[in-house]
């Protein structure tokens, strides 16, 4: 086992079985952001916008304030103000004054914005294949179980 991260990481063993798969959690994550970040930088986006957008359709038409935003993200942003203002800026996202608490604004996804997610759906979708063409369909159900276990108990809302 981990033959393939001691290639990558140029090291014959590892301290512990724990600091090997905190290792290959961490090499695999890193890849599969960098796909991630190829894919959405050829249109534009960073994966936190990429997020917003994701966010905001699943709410489409009616949007979400800022604070919900951040609580659904997948990665804190450190000014998730300045990611929106970005995405109004290039028409991907409207705000709005709430009806109920004019104090609030929502946030929320265009048609432009809805035919961009559209847009890199196939991308997207062409990602999830580098886990579905190397793991079976139970293997990836487990896949998902074991990591929820990791920070189930630790995931800060």
């Amino acid at each position: 086992m981990g033959e393939a991260l001691k290639q990558r990481l140029k090291q014959k063993t590892f301290e512990s079985p724990e600091q090997e798969a905190f290792l290959n959690i961490f090499v695999t994550a890193n890849f599969l952001r960098m796909k991630n970040d190829e894919v959405l930088s050829r249109y534009g986006l960073t994966s936190p916008q990429y997020n917003v957008l994701r966010i905001l359709r699943g709410k489409f038409p009616d949007g979400y304030p800022r604070c919900e935003i951040i609580t659904r993200m997948m990665d804190q942003a450190p000014d998730v103000t300045r990611l929106i203002d970005r995405l109004i800026k290039e028409g991907y996202v409207e705000r709005f004054n709430s009806s109920e608490d004019r104090r609030l604004s929502i946030a929320k996804i265009t048609e432009k914005g809805i035919q961009l997610v559209n847009k890199l759906k196939p991308d997207i979708e062409n990602l999830h294949q580098l886990i579905s063409d190397n793991l079976n369909k139970d293997e990836r159900k487990q896949l998902s179980i074991l990591l929820e276990k990791i920070y189930n108990n630790y995931v800060m809302n």
